[in-house]
């Protein structure tokens, strides 16, 4: 376990992802890059990486304020034993009513630990950055009313090819696009999906972008495609930091 020591609250990011080359070196790990976006001065965070079985004992929950579930190039809807295992303790962090907020992987399967359903994306890869709309009569979220005017629509850089098909009983979709249904969903004020990721920065993308093609995930036109999506949009991310910090704090 990593951590980042203050003396404020106290978070858990559970990384569904193994560094990239490129984060190490720039930033010094994912770790640092959801601090950045998400953290303030004081927090103390914690960094579990789940996708090599390393998990917060059941004891420790309870001195968390809250946990963030990371991206993953692996799907939510596998067997993989530790996804199995991270749908468990997403059952048991809800049941404490504790403060998860999911990102791209960590929103499907957020869902998915919580009854929904998640799969393959019906229109397939969406990657650069696109134009989220919030639902017309919002339900009730302290977090949401706690920023004040949310606009109605917003960028936000998306890397992605699976989708959450229907969110569980008692959520709320609550942001939406052309390409996929279902960009953001909550539960009360303890859970938060976020398809989309509010924590990358351009150069972070671009990087991604060029590994899925060296990998052949996805073909030279389709990622220049996608490059010229970074070039002619610039994605909110402050307002997207500060919604996530915002639900992570608010009580």
């Amino acid at each position: 376990m990593v951590v980042l020591k203050g003396r404020g609250r106290r978070y858990a990011l559970l990384m569904a992802a193994r560094d990239s080359d490129y984060v190490k070196k720039l930033y010094g790990g994912y770790l640092n890059v959801f601090v950045d976006a998400f953290g303030d001065d004081g927090d103390r965070w914690d960094l579990f990486r789940v996708v090599d079985g390393e998990f917060p004992e059941a004891g420790e929950l309870d001195a968390y304020d809250g946990f963030v579930v990371s991206g993953s190039p692996y799907d939510a809807y596998g067997n993989d034993l530790w996804i199995v295992r991270l749908c468990l303790l997403l059952r048991r962090l809800n049941d404490m009513g504790k403060k998860v907020l999911g990102i791209c992987f960590g929103h499907q399967v957020l869902c998915r630990a919580l009854g929904g359903k998640v799969g393959r994306a019906c229109n397939g890869w969406d990657i650069g950055v696109r134009q989220v709309a919030m639902v017309d009569n919002l339900p009730s979220c302290g977090f949401l009313e706690h920023l004040g005017e949310m606009p109605d629509k917003f960028m936000i850089m998306e890397c992605h090819q699976d989708e959450v098909w229907e969110v569980p009983i008692g959520a709320d979709v609550i942001a939406f696009s052309e390409k996929t249904g279902v960009e953001m969903f909550s539960i009360g004020d303890n859970i938060l999906g976020i398809q989309g990721h509010p924590e990358y920065t351009h150069d972070i993308l671009y990087n991604l972008i060029d590994r899925l093609v060296n990998n052949s995930n996805i073909d030279s036109d389709f990622a220049s495609e996608a490059r010229k999506t970074l070039e002619a949009a610039e994605p909110h991310r402050k307002l997207l930091e500060k919604m996530c910090k915002s639900f992570l704090k608010w009580r």
